[in-house]
């Protein structure tokens, strides 16, 4: 086999704030060949996530932190160009934590294989990936959405809102999409079929979700965190679920803001409740091959923000937090 190089990010520092180029040491490193029980891969899409910055601090969480001088996490989707692996053959193309580099050298735990034949690569970042799962089971099974309910999401032009919101109007519900600018809340209503739409950019978010949601708000599926969780919790049902998905807006904060009108949980017997997708990974499956009949009919839609360049993974990244990104934000390698 050939001498390659290998472009990787290394995580440099722990952030405060709003990470940046400085965050990360770019590097060129030669690439060895896979020992026994590890395979190599050329990874072709890396899925970008808020969830990253997250594994850049040195807190408590579900998965470790990445610690200084290793490759950044990232999930991602290649090809094996080499294995001593009895379970992944040469020209198979699987999906796991590739990390934001060229290649990915070492043991596949946790990866499963994808088919390019069946879906583009990228659609298994997003709706057949960890973005489909997060939704699917953060609404179905952590949120209960049934028939008739109010739903409203926040974040819902991005990867995992506009997914949940779809399935919950496939399920039957009225759904309500809070996001940035008309375009994006134009983008809900007539192309993903949301039943309204609120742009936070240009309206008081509490007037407008009790003028969209007049008996209250059955399921809150927030991904944003901040005022507009404030705002949400104001406007609950009777037995309303909150499911706490994500809180970008605070991901870059040094002082976390939390929720000031939690009492309405208290006046209105709800429950809020944190979500990981890792919970259910045993049910991945299942659920893919659920969504995979949603887009097969066109019921479901799945939009990808794909950029171009390992070398511009810092400003692609930096997207999430300016809410550049209009639906799953993929780096093509």
């Amino acid at each position: 086999m050939p001498t390659r190089t290998n472009r990787q990010f290394l995580l440099a520092q722990r952030p405060v704030g709003l990470p940046g180029r400085d965050s990360f040491n770019f590097v060129e490193a030669p690439l060895g060949e896979p020992g026994p029980g590890q395979i190599l891969v050329r990874n072709h899409y890396l899925s970008i996530d808020p969830a990253m910055r997250g594994w850049m601090s040195d807190a408590r969480s579900y998965v470790p932190p990445v610690g200084i001088g290793e490759v950044m996490r990232a999930l991602g989707v290649g090809e094996v160009i080499a294995s001593r692996h009895p379970d992944f053959a040469v020209g198979e193309h699987v999906n796991g934590f590739l990390g934001v580099q060229d290649y990915f050298l070492g043991e596949p735990k946790g990866f499963y294989k994808v088919d390019p034949r069946h879906a583009p690569l990228p659609l298994y970042l997003s709706a057949l990936g960890m973005t489909g799962m997060t939704a699917y089971f953060a609404l179905l099974d952590t949120g209960a959405a049934k028939g008739g309910d109010t739903v409203v999401i926040s974040g819902a032009a991005g990867a995992v809102g506009s997914v949940a919101g779809q399935i919950a109007r496939i399920k039957g519900c009225r759904v309500i999409g809070i996001a940035g600018g008309p375009e994006k809340c134009r983008y809900l209503t007539e192309e993903l079929g949301f039943n309204a739409a609120i742009d936070y950019k240009h309206e008081d978010v509490t007037a407008a979700l009790r003028r969209e949601c007049p008996q209250g708000i059955d399921l809150f599926f927030d991904n944003v965190g901040g005022d507009i969780l404030d705002a949400a919790l104001a406007c609950l049902a009777l037995r309303a679920r909150v499911v706490i998905c994500g809180a970008i807006s605070q991901y870059n904060a040094t002082t976390v803001k939390g929720p000031a009108n939690y009492l309405s949980l208290l006046v209105n017997r709800a429950r809020m409740e944190g979500f990981i997708a890792l919970d259910h990974a045993s049910r991945f499956a299942e659920a893919a091959q659920e969504m995979a009949g949603w887009l097969a009919s066109g019921q479901l839609k799945s939009k990808e923000d794909t950029n171009e360049g390992l070398e511009n993974f810092p400003e692609t990244f930096l997207k999430l937090f300016r809410g550049e990104n209009f639906g799953k934000l993929v780096l093509k390698v």
